[in-house]
């Protein structure tokens, strides 16, 4: 990889069923956290679905989904050392994905305005904090490019992709790029009638998987070209890159995945000479993995395809549900906490395999060697994303 195309991870932050910052997250990855439960009053369904709700967070902000991402944030520019002075001398875009923002918890607000008694509007407050990149780059008085992606269940990754290609595009020196979402009543509905939800707590990969928990959550990870994450770090290099990304829309259907896989392969293709690496270069991957039928089948097909049968993947959606737009982002900090550790946890929820798994994902805390992992999302619309995240010293 060119050094002017480089593009170094400074710095992570997240915040999921999983755990609460990243020692947290670090912990709940290869132990034990909170199962999924029916939601809570505040969400207001009446459908008796586990999810993963983050109860124990609370904010004043009329805005919860702002709340969850501003934790995030605060921990990706602690952890990469940015000051709000650091900011403002560097060309610094935002790129944050959500699938609903913070838009679809406001239902009862609606319903008491058209009735003509309305007892707050608080809820127009978060209405106009729904595009969370721009509300950042305000608050934090930014002078670089900003974006919101909302596409569906790539969103996060989608985010981080766009980011990277501002850095390589010598647009920004940074970029604070994610992913967020908050559990409502409309997704929880709107999965329930496709019927992709799980009445007990998800197996991706699982012969007996039964579909998806939805979750809610945020991850941040803050971007830098060489020269910034050296400034960042004293003058010591980011040990670690973003290096490569793919996307591809094959289109087969608006909530399937194409059965053959064709758009992933694509896309995985895309990161890997992105990256300038070879499949076996990979020493992982950290699927998607949402527990549905059609989801968890195409992946494996893919992986076993272009990685062959002893290809090591998992699934982390066990533990922290489908978090939509936050996916991506966690799921590529997921990714890179694993490739730290050399060590991967069992799948989450996975116990045995059927015939449409035909190479089955680790199922037991695993060692490795490697400096290279890769990060899947599939999304409505046939979108399918992919990240490859990396030790900078082995480029």
């Amino acid at each position: 990889m060119r050094e002017h195309s480089k593009v170094c991870i400074a710095g992570c932050g997240c915040l999921s069923n999983a755990g609460d910052g990243i020692r947290n997250t670090l912990a709940g990855l290869y132990g034990d956290v909170p199962p999924p439960r029916r939601a809570s009053r505040r969400i207001g369904t009446t459908l008796d679905l586990p999810v993963f709700e983050l109860e124990h967070i609370s904010s004043e902000s009329p805005s919860r989904g702002m709340a969850l991402l501003d934790r995030a944030l605060a921990e990706a520019l602690e952890n990469a050392g940015a000051t709000e002075r650091i900011l403002q001398r560097a060309r610094v875009g935002v790129c944050i994905g959500t699938t609903v923002g913070v838009q679809l918890n406001d239902l009862e607000f609606y319903r008491t305005l058209k009735e003509g008694h309305p007892t707050s509007f608080d809820a127009l407050d978060a209405f106009l904090e729904g595009t969370p990149s721009e509300r950042l780059r305000e608050r934090l008085r930014l002078t670089g490019p900003e974006a919101t992606i909302s596409n569906a269940c790539a969103s996060g990754a989608d985010a981080v992709a766009a980011g990277a290609l501002w850095i390589e595009a010598d647009l920004c020196d940074l970029v604070i790029a994610g992913g967020v979402d908050e559990l409502s009543r409309v997704p929880i509905a709107g999965f329930h009638a496709l019927g992709v939800t799980s009445p007990e707590p998800c197996r991706p990969f699982d012969a007996e998987r039964k579909g998806l928990n939805l979750g809610e959550g945020a991850g941040v990870v803050l971007l830098a070209s060489p020269a910034w994450a050296k400034k960042l770090r004293n003058g010591h290099d980011s040990r670690w890159v973003l290096a490569g990304c793919g996307s591809s829309a094959d289109a087969y259907h608006i909530t399937s995945p194409h059965p053959e896989g064709l758009g992933l392969e694509r896309a995985i293709r895309q990161a890997l000479s992105r990256a300038g690496l070879q499949p076996g270069q990979i020493a992982f991957l950290n699927a998607h993995g949402t527990g549905t039928r059609s989801n968890d089948a195409c992946e494996c097909a893919v992986f076993r395809h272009l990685f062959g049968d002893r290809v090591r993947y998992l699934s982390t959606k066990g533990k922290t549900g489908h978090t939509l737009g936050a996916a991506g982002t966690l799921e590529l900090i997921f990714t890179l906490l694993m490739l730290r550790e050399g060590v991967l946890p069992p799948s989450a929820g996975f116990r045995s395999a059927g015939e449409d798994i035909p190479v089955p994902p680790v199922a037991e805390t695993t060692e490795f060697s490697g400096a290279f992992a890769l990060s899947t999302s599939l999304a409505f619309g046939g979108c399918n994303s992919a990240l490859i995240v990396g030790r900078e010293d082995a480029l």
